[in-house]
């Protein structure tokens, strides 16, 4: 794969995923505030933090990375390919306003 392409994951796959307990992690690189007012789970690494905590994302199952809208976390992705080779990574297409509007609709949207 070339490491300028970003694997994207549909919020339809994401949701398969979770119902089936796939081993997986949620990376949520928005801010504590942004997670605060609504979230899929998982770990919170804000984008601007994500280069000292490479550590705390787990290299032996995929990781898929959210922020509010597809642009942070498809940033996030292309970064950790690029600069730590990270293979495991997925960017959740269109964030959490595409999951709250196509899974989850009792989502408090900002």
């Amino acid at each position: 794969m070339n490491s300028n392409e970003v694997k994207g994951l549909t919020v339809q796959e994401l949701k398969e995923m979770q119902d089936s307990n796939e081993n997986y992690v949620i990376i949520d690189v928005r801010e504590p505030d942004e997670t605060d007012i609504c979230s899929l789970g998982g770990i919170n690494i804000p984008l601007g933090l994500i280069d000292q905590n490479v550590d705390k994302i787990p290299t032996d199952k995929m990781a898929v990375l959210v922020c509010r809208s597809g642009k942070r976390s498809y940033m996030a992705t292309l970064f950790l390919q690029q600069e730590y080779n990270l293979e495991n990574l997925y960017s959740l297409n269109g964030g959490i306003i595409a999951y709250a509007r196509d899974i989850d609709k009792s989502m408090t949207l900002y």
